[in-house]
């Protein structure tokens, strides 16, 4: 799918995570992705979470390189950007780290922990 780049006037194509809810019914044909990049040195941080082709996980998504889906890096895009499903992935990982990026309570109740950078 064609992923906008910051500056929102240029986009680049790229595979992306849908991240939202299936079955969603706003009445707009948008959809909610997170960028995935093959650059690994992007892992490690909580809101990313690292898909490697070694794994059944990562045999399951399509993707051609071990990758990193960035939840900080996130996008609504027309439904007809979509070119093609290539693939899945198991959401729980994606959704801890999805709670981390946004600030949201786990389903227990827990508050994630605060984030180091400041104002």
């Amino acid at each position: 799918m064609l992923f906008p780049n910051s500056d929102l006037r240029t986009a680049k194509p790229r595979p992306a995570l849908v991240v939202q809810a299936d079955h969603l019914d706003t009445g707009l044909p948008q959809l909610i992705v997170a960028m995935i990049t093959s650059k690994m040195f992007r892992a490690g941080h909580p809101s990313r979470v690292a898909v490697l082709l070694s794994t059944p996980e990562g045999q399951q998504s399509g993707l051609l390189a071990d990758s990193v889906v960035m939840t900080d890096n996130l996008a609504t895009v027309a439904d007809m950007a979509l070119d093609r499903v290539i693939g899945s992935l198991p959401m729980e990982q994606v959704a801890t780290a999805l709670r981390h990026t946004l600030g949201l309570k786990h389903p227990t109740g827990t508050a994630p922990a605060p984030s180091s950078s400041g104002p």
